[in-house]
């Protein structure tokens, strides 16, 4: 394990420059070089960098890295790593002594451009040699967002990430959890987000990195990290980008029969609604960051777990350290423009005009809610049991408050009944499924997919596998 300990920029930068054995590439596209000017401005960067590049014009950059179908995108900054490493190799090894290890650092981003809106994001990362001789090599690669408002402020922002990864790579290789909080070193707060990593290569052979998603949202480099039905870590604007999108919110400790019955309610409620093709919908589990933290033991193999059994009912996965429903909201309407419908169970309606939610907000309740329906968003409320009534939108509790405000949400068709449900599975919940399971009752398994109760056996999650071999 390493022993993390934040370093200025300048002393980064320098540590580098002086290491005789580290000698590689640097090649930034779209954010100027400001990466390689890091390591110039502290001195002695002969000693480091080979070369430098910035091939922005789209002929020239197709003439030494080949065509890309987007320009800003992973498949072209591996592309860009792997030519720029494989050349450092060939034209360097025979002159260089026998202990250097070899590096290639490429950013294909799109910053702030000249009197235009645009997204600004891009693709940063580094192949690397751990030690002499090492082929293949090391290979970290992250999605990236800029936040800051210039282009000359995100330009900035770049060059310290760079340098920051380019460090981490030889400093902190052995520790994925030191690795990723140096990342943030020197950039304070709401100038770079990085909602994707990906580590490859011998040195991170025992790396998962579904857990770096994790320590990406412990270490505050996003609040938000995606996972596509397949459980692997996917870049949120690829997945949601013009595309309407349902979001269930929840535990899903274990995900039921009901937890489906109620995504594909709203599914097809917001097809009808925007006359979409049902299977051009987004469906995403969101499971809460705080309740992870609170239910985790030590290990993250109930976090693996149940983005697996989340999976096994053909959803996008989220993990958030939102706990208001209006930044969960803010956040999506960020990746789409198309319609958002947000599912709750009618027992939880409450909660979402509980004014304990607004403090801090200057307009509270009112802000809260205005910021949670802007733009087409949703409420989709699925009926419930409570002391063996049937609850649904219509007579669950409402703040005598503010009634004539959730009459008005309803009656602009902004908080909708799910009214078309499965009444085999609607009284289910997950709470009293894992109360079954964990007392060892029979009967939990007709509440659940064969595929979920499957996962479950398999990784031996809550003890299933153990009851159900007794």
């Amino acid at each position: 394990m390493s022993d993390y300990t934040p370093l200025a920029l300048a002393a980064k930068a320098l540590s580098i420059n002086l290491n005789e054995q580290q000698y590689g590439s640097i090649v930034e596209i779209g954010a100027g070089q400001e990466v390689a000017r890091n390591f110039f401005r502290v001195g002695a960067a002969a000693g480091t960098i080979a070369k430098t590049s910035s091939a922005y014009d789209m002929a020239v950059s197709d003439a030494i890295y080949g065509k890309s179908g987007r320009y800003v995108s992973r498949e072209r900054v591996e592309k860009i790593l792997n030519y720029e490493f494989q050349l450092c190799v060939a034209r360097l090894e025979e002159t260089r002594p026998d202990d250097s290890t070899f590096f290639a650092y490429a950013a294909s981003v799109e910053a702030k451009a000249y009197k235009r809106e645009n997204e600004c994001h891009g693709w940063i990362g580094i192949q690397f040699q751990g030690e002499a001789k090492q082929n293949p090599p090391n290979q970290v690669v992250c999605h990236v967002r800029m936040l800051n408002k210039t282009n000359e402020q995100q330009s900035e922002a770049l060059g310290i990430l760079g340098v920051n990864l380019i460090y981490a790579s030889f400093h902190y290789r052995h520790d994925v959890n030191a690795f990723i909080k140096s990342l943030k070193d020197n950039l304070g707060d709401d100038r770079i987000e990085i909602d994707l990593i990906h580590f490859s290569g011998e040195h991170f052979k025992n790396v998962d990195n579904r857990l770096a998603s994790l320590l990406l949202v412990e270490n505050w480099l996003t609040r938000v990290v995606m996972f596509d039905t397949q459980g692997n870590p996917a870049v949120p604007r690829d997945v949601l980008y013009k595309k309407p999108t349902v979001v269930t919110r929840g535990s899903f400790k274990p995900p039921t029969k009901a937890h489906l019955d109620m995504t594909e309610c709203g599914v097809r409620l917001l097809a009808e609604a925007t006359q979409s093709d049902e299977e051009k919908v987004v469906r995403l589990a969101e499971i809460s960051m705080s309740q992870l933290v609170s239910e985790q033991k030590g290990d993250n193999k109930d976090f693996l777990a149940r983005v697996t059994l989340a999976n096994s009912l053909g959803m996008h996965v989220l993990l958030s350290d939102y706990v208001r429903y209006f930044s969960l909201s803010s956040w999506l309407r960020r990746h789409t423009n198309q319609s958002i419908a947000i599912l709750i169970k009618s027992i939880d309606l409450p909660y979402i005009f509980n004014h304990d939610l607004y403090k801090g907000l200057e307009g509270g309740t009112l802000e809260g809610l205005g910021k949670l329906f802007h733009s087409g968003t949703k409420v989709l409320v699925y009926p419930a049991f409570e002391e063996g009534r049937l609850m649904n939108l219509s007579n669950a509790p409402k703040p005598d408050n503010l009634k004539h405000i959730v009459a008005q949400l309803i009656e602009d068709n902004k908080l909708i009944p799910i009214e078309r449900f499965s009444n085999d599975v609607v009284g289910i919940s997950a709470r009293e499924t894992m109360k079954m399971i964990l007392a060892g009752e029979s009967g939990w398994e007709e509440n659940l997919l064969p595929e979920t109760i499957e996962i479950m056996k398999q990784n031996n999650l809550h003890g299933i596998n153990s009851i159900a071999d007794d």
